[in-house]
This record gives structure tokens, C-alpha cells and sequence, in this order.
């Protein structure tokens, strides 16, 4: 069974639209609760929850994180960049994982995956930390395959393959190219000894497709699961979700 981490970033996007300025981030007025988001995911059946703090905390808070830590019975997927404030906060909250992921203060959520060859001292320095504490660090990148040998040779356990290219060009000629990267790639993790998860722009659409990337252990999603909610509710938009997942 491929397993389901519900991305709960876009609640708090929602949220921090209207009460950016509050000085705090429950209570009153202040709407929707990311961590109520999260807690009824779980009960519909998905296997984690993944937030990214960033670091200009545009959607997720400090207090959201904490809270999730204290409310949640499944587990906990930080991602964050790959600075040593990050790795400080980490060490503290003490997640079940963490993800190493690009950041850019431009972009509305992450677009592409972390280039480990050109940031490799920094991620060895984050996997070995982590490592330390019993803290498991999954690597977001593309579907390439100097990067996933890295990923493997730095002793990373875990891949979260970027799925974006594929996702956009899905209406596109360019469609099976993609698929074909996303597939060699997850066989070549698998090769390497690293657990394989994916990533980014997953729907209700592509995901007939995308289920059939070989070696899948975890699918993380967020803004398409989000979206349906507004329509069907959080519950049955996970449920429907994980089922077309494990059809």
C-alpha cells in the first residue's frame, strides 16, 4: 500500500490571507485551524502530515508546527530548507522526518528539486545531524540520476521525487517523457538502497498514472487534496484520494 502524507501548508496560506497580522494564530475570529485540517486527515485515513516552516513563514507558523507536534497521532514531516537555523529548529521540535527542500522567496510554493551536487556539504552536514537523533531526512529532487546516486552515496535513507515537470506537462506531448524520467529514476533509488516517495502536483487526475511509478512508499499532497475539500470536505477528499492511490 502506497502510503498518503496530507501537505497542510495551503490551510494556513488561507488562514494568514486575512489575519497575517494577528499576534496569534487560533482563537476568535481567526480561520481555518491547519491543526483541526490535520487532525480530521488522519481520521480519514492518511498515514502522515507534512508542513514546510519557511523562512519568511508566509503560510505555516512556529506555533502551528508546535501545536501539530503535541496533537497529531501519526507523523510528523517537517520539510525546510537546508540552514543551520532550520536544522537548530529541527533538533528542538524533534519531527519523525524531515525534507530537505529548495526555498525561493519568489515562488508560490517549491518549484524543482534541490540540487545536491552543488549543495553537497551543506545536506551531508543536515543527514549526518539528523541521523544522529533518530530524525530520518528524505531528499526532494528531480528525477535525475547524479543527483539520486548523491543522494545515496551522502547516506540520505529516503527520496522525495519532484513530480512537477510531470504534473505540468501532463495535457502535453510531453507528458510520457516525464513519466518515463519519474520511473527510471524511482527504479535507480530503489537500485541505490533508498526508499522511494514523491512529490508536488500529484491530483485526482494524474494520480491513475502516477501510482504506477514503481518502488512507491509515500505520496505527499497538499494543494489538490486542498482544493477538493472545498467542495467535497477534508475527510472525504482524503479518503477518495487514498483510494485512487491504492486502486
Amino acid at each position: 500500500m502506497i502510503l498518503l502524507g496530507v501537505n497542510i501548508d495551503h490551510c494556513a496560506t488561507l488562514r494568514q490571507a486575512r489575519y497575517r497580522q494577528a499576534p496569534v494564530t487560533i482563537g476568535g475570529p481567526i480561520e481555518p485551524d491547519p491543526i483541526t485540517l490535520a487532525v480530521l486527515s488522519e481520521r480519514a485515513g492518511a498515514d502522515g502530515i507534512t508542513v514546510h516552516l519557511r523562512e519568511d513563514r508566509r503560510h505555516i507558523q512556529d506555533r502551528d508546527v508546535a501545536r501539530l507536534r503535541e496533537t497529531i497521532s501519526t507523523r510528523l514531516n517537517l520539510e525546510m530548507a537546508c540552514t543551520p537555523a532550520m536544522i537548530e529548529y529541527a533538533l528542538k521540535l524533534k519531527p519523525d522526518s524531515v525534507c530537505l527542500v529548495p526555498e525561493n522567496r519568489q515562488e508560490v510554493t517549491t518549484e524543482g528539486g534541490l540540487d545536491i551536487v552543488r549543495n553537497r556539504d551543506r545536506v551531508k552536514t543536515c543527514i549526518d545531524t539528523m541521523k544522529a537523533v533518530g530524525i530520518k531526512t528524505s531528499l526532494f529532487i528531480d528525477p535525475d540520476a547524479q543527483q539520486i546516486e548523491l543522494c545515496a552515496e551522502l547516506g540520505a535513507p529516503w527520496v522525495e521525487l519532484h513530480t512537477g515537470a510531470y504534473a505540468n506537462a501532463y495535457h502535453t506531448a510531453a507528458r510520457a517523457k516525464e513519466f518515463e524520467r519519474l520511473r527510471v529514476g524511482a527504479v535507480l533509488a530503489h537500485e541505490n538502497g533508498l526508499v522511494v516517495n514523491a512529490g508536488h502536483g500529484i491530483s485526482y487526475v494524474n494520480i491513475d498514472e502516477v501510482r504506477t511509478i514503481p518502488h512507491l512508499h509515500e505520496l505527499n499532497i497538499g494543494h489538490s487534496i486542498l482544493s477538493r475539500a472545498l467542495f467535497t470536505g477534508i475527510e472525504e477528499a482524503v479518503r477518495e484520494m487514498k483510494t485512487r492511490m491504492n486502486a
